[in-house]
């Protein structure tokens, strides 16, 4: 038996192996089960053990900013946020179509929260993801036309089939970002899904950008079959500490 266990492990069939592992250590729990039975629970704890694996290395990768989720999202703070509509976003045809999602709001208002929310649902879906923030990434391929890795950043971010972009325009870009972002725009253009955030309104973007002629590239790419999530009203940080004794107050009742 021990050789078994040997043997799946070399053909990397850990799953299978652990399982056996338990119908030999709970041989009464397993006896009234026919060998279809207990063959069929061996494969169904490897394709778990599998997908387990496979989550856990889209989540690394991914690199989400925030641990968020779907089912935490709050829909009771006043920001126009609809519930349907992020139904509808969970459902992932957005994804299968390769259509991006633009979501803008004030400072704040929860847009990074929804990105690595929607993020996070699409690795438990198994699509995979990156997160970055707009000014790094194009900090970094700066780094990448000096040391030669440009060519394969480029590669890396056109085969990923989410790209989060967190907030978009808070700086107004360089000639050679322009450059870069329209790159990246037009490798994924209809074949994978970019998510955007902003704390500008899309109206905004163009003058971001700087360039005319370069801006109307990026947001054609862009925007063309984009979904749009519009969030206003009062930062749910204030939120948050309004529920937050100030420490100066507390310390005079106190007194």
């Amino acid at each position: 038996m021990q050789q078994i266990q040997t043997q799946l492990h070399t053909l990397r069939l850990s799953g299978m192996a652990e399982s056996l592992q338990q119908q030999r250590e709970q041989p009464n729990t397993y006896a009234d089960l026919s060998f279809e039975e207990r063959l069929a629970q061996l494969v169904s704890a490897e394709v778990t053990y599998r997908d387990n694996r496979r989550l856990t290395r889209l989540l690394r990768t991914a690199k989400l900013k925030l641990a968020a989720t779907m089912s935490d999202i709050d829909y009771a703070h006043p920001r126009g946020l609809k519930k349907n509509v992020m139904v509808s976003l969970a459902a992932g045809d957005w994804l299968i179509n390769h259509h991006n999602l633009l979501i803008t709001g004030p400072c704040g208002s929860g847009k990074s929260y929804l990105a690595c929310a929607l993020g996070h649902h699409a690795c438990l879906q198994g699509y995979s993801v990156r997160y970055y923030r707009t000014n790094r990434l194009l900090d970094a391929f700066t780094i990448a036309r000096t040391d030669g890795s440009y060519a394969r950043i480029l590669k890396q971010l056109a085969k990923t089939e989410l790209l989060i972009l967190d907030d978009f325009g808070l700086e107004q870009l360089k000639q050679t970002q322009r450059n870069d972002l329209l790159e990246i725009m037009d490798d994924r253009y209809s074949h994978q899904s970019t998510l955007v955030s902003s704390q500008l309104p899309t109206s905004e973007w163009h003058a971001s950008i700087g360039d005319a002629t370069l801006a109307d590239a990026i947001l054609d790419r862009l925007m063309h079959n984009a979904y749009r999530i519009q969030l206003k009203g009062e930062s749910l940080r204030k939120k948050v500490s309004d529920l937050i004794p100030n420490e100066h107050t507390a310390q005079s009742k106190q007194s």
